[in-house]
């Protein structure tokens, strides 16, 4: 069996979000538009995002009266984590930098424009002192 990952998301605005995760990310649009996009690393998708409002045939994902993102973790290892470079881009970030002894790896927690926290973590491992 091969299983391979594709969360999907519901934001308020597809194509602010998109713009998020790509320069926070490095990813690039695999469809684009105001209503639905797939964020792509490489050949990879790794993140869709759905409007929240819009049902299309499956109805919505989430309840638009209530907060999106309360107790979901997005969670990305990426290689370099580029702290520096990520806090440029003017993302919000809830914890700065920092090494996880549990996990032996660097990680950077940050706010997308909806609220879900993401989490950039290091291979672990990796040596960051160079940042």
């Amino acid at each position: 069996m091969t299983v391979q990952p594709q969360p999907m998301i519901a934001v308020h605005d597809v194509e602010k979000s998109s713009a998020w995760y790509c320069a926070v990310l490095g990813a690039t649009s695999g469809h684009g538009g105001p209503e639905y996009e797939q964020l792509l690393v490489g050949d990879a998708m790794i993140l869709q995002l759905h409007k929240l409002e819009l049902g299309h045939h499956h109805g919505t994902i989430g309840d638009p009266t209530l907060p999106v993102g309360n107790g979901v973790a997005l969670w990305f290892e990426v290689e370099p984590l580029e702290a520096e470079r990520i806090k440029a881009t003017g993302a919000t970030v809830q914890t700065d930098l920092h090494h996880n002894p549990n996990a032996g790896h660097h990680e950077l927690w940050l706010r997308d424009p909806d609220g879900y926290l993401v989490v950039l973590a290091s291979r672990s491992g990796e040596d960051l002192s160079v940042e």
